[in-house]
């Protein structure tokens, strides 16, 4: 019976792109639980180095002692509400986005949302007086920013798109992203989680562009698709060749005398039951006989 962790890995290697980023939010997230819970046995904040280690830092020193977090901010949740939402958002996005543009762009559009929105909240907290005191401090996390590029790519590409909300209601599509990004721009105003709302809009701004010059024609996902590609084929294991030996066939004056005379009775006898077939048994010389007798008794 297959456990658990061999299922998981079973669906990760046969799923689609969209699956993989589900599973790899999700162990991120199962992870920093189990090490919240290791931290309260040994009462050492074991969860809380692992949170600095992989949360975006804003302070432009700490992030280039720590340039990974602008990729490993984005599978990192610590609320449960936090990852259900983003995950329910990417599901049902993401099934959408595939039928149009397929998995490779979705993993693509993913990461580079992510990756522009981290970027820009770096960058206001570096340079708006409203973060001077808290660009030292603070940190971002969670899949938002590329969640919010793949609504808004496929926003773009297919507005008009029907979705129920609460059973009742047909919205298009592009309503539901302008309704996220007006939530944005209004908590942004208060100041209310300024730094994940930053990363939004920077993922909402990729998902645009990406999706208008799809439409022209233009894949501005491509060259970090082959990026991806390359990096995957330096770390996916390489199959092992099995090295098979085969035994030369002898060649010595013995053994070509051996199968030149294997040769020449095999004839004779074939001569002989030919003849055996037109004349019958008995019109076969004594010779033949011992022959035919000889090579039935090897």
């Amino acid at each position: 019976m297959a456990s658990i962790s061999d299922e998981i890995k079973d669906s990760f290697r046969q799923g689609d792109a969209l699956t993989r980023l589900i599973i790899v939010n999700l162990g991120f997230y199962v992870m920093y639980l189990l090490l919240r819970v290791l931290s309260f046995f040994t009462q050492v904040d074991i969860a809380g180095g692992f949170s600095i280690f992989i949360a975006l830092p804003s302070d432009l020193l700490t992030l280039a002692t720590r340039p990974w977090t602008l990729i490993t901010y984005m599978f990192f949740h610590q609320g449960f509400f936090h990852i259900f939402f983003n995950m329910l958002w990417l599901y049902f996005a993401g099934r959408l986005f595939m039928e149009y543009f397929g998995g490779r762009r979705l993993l693509s559009t993913f990461l580079i949302g992510g990756i522009i929105g981290g970027a820009l909240y770096v960058l206001f907290y570096n340079i708006f007086p409203a973060f001077y005191e808290a660009v030292t401090i603070s940190n971002n996390r969670g899949a938002s920013a590329g969640v919010m590029a793949v609504v808004v790519a496929i926003a773009t590409y297919n507005p008009k798109f029907p979705v129920r909300l609460f059973f009742v209601l047909n919205v298009p599509l592009w309503g539901i992203a302008a309704g996220f990004l007006l939530l944005d721009l209004i908590g942004l105003g208060d100041g209310e989680n300024a730094g994940g709302r930053i990363a939004h809009l920077g993922g909402a701004a990729f998902g645009f562009f990406m999706a208008r010059a799809y439409r022209d024609g233009k894949d501005l996902t491509e060259g970090f698709s082959q990026l991806v590609d390359t990096i995957a084929n330096w770390v996916k294991p390489k199959p092992k060749v099995r090295k098979v030996y085969s035994r030369k066939k002898a060649n010595t004056p013995a053994q070509r005398a051996k199968r030149a005379n294997q040769a020449s009775d095999q004839k004779r006898m074939d001569e002989i039951l030919d003849k055996i077939s037109r004349s019958g048994y008995d019109s076969l010389t004594k010779e033949e006989k011992d022959h035919l007798f000889k090579i039935g008794r090897e």
